[in-house]
């Protein structure tokens, strides 16, 4: 089996693992939710608002206000919502499984032992906005 071979077989198993099958089924509840999708599409419009306003040359700075305002309001919401978190956990999870299987072919390929190497999650070094280490 060549390498292209043995890619394709990860991605199989990677279909049938049971953090994509959550993710899948995640995806599918949050896109049935109307109210959720509701709420996106309400997010998307008040984007869009703010995006015009700021371009305008005369803007109205109060309006700009009252819109960021609303769109925070309305992103709280949608992070509120049960599917979205939901859709979140399993997105984080499917998220670090491919980082990790990516770290681990990276890392190989730059000579590391493939049965010993592994991701290591990493705060970026940007402490200016930490709360501690770990």
């Amino acid at each position: 089996m060549d390498i292209i071979e043995l890619a394709r077989q990860i991605g199989k198993e990677i279909q049938q693992d049971e953090r994509y099958l959550n993710l899948q089924k995640a995806e599918k509840t949050s896109d049935a939710d109307e109210q959720l999708q509701q709420l996106i599409g309400e997010f998307n419009l008040k984007r869009m608002a703010i995006n015009n306003e700021a371009q305008k040359e005369d803007r109205d700075e109060d309006k700009l206000q009252k819109f960021n305002l609303e769109l925070r309001e309305c992103y709280s919401a949608i992070m509120e919502n049960p599917n979205m978190i939901a859709y979140q956990i399993a997105k984080q999870e499917m998220d670090t499984l491919l980082k990790r299987v990516n770290a681990i072919i990276m890392q190989s390929a730059e000579g590391e032992d493939p049965e010993t190497t592994d991701y290591v999650e990493s705060c970026g070094g940007d402490c200016g906005s930490c709360g501690g280490c770990h």
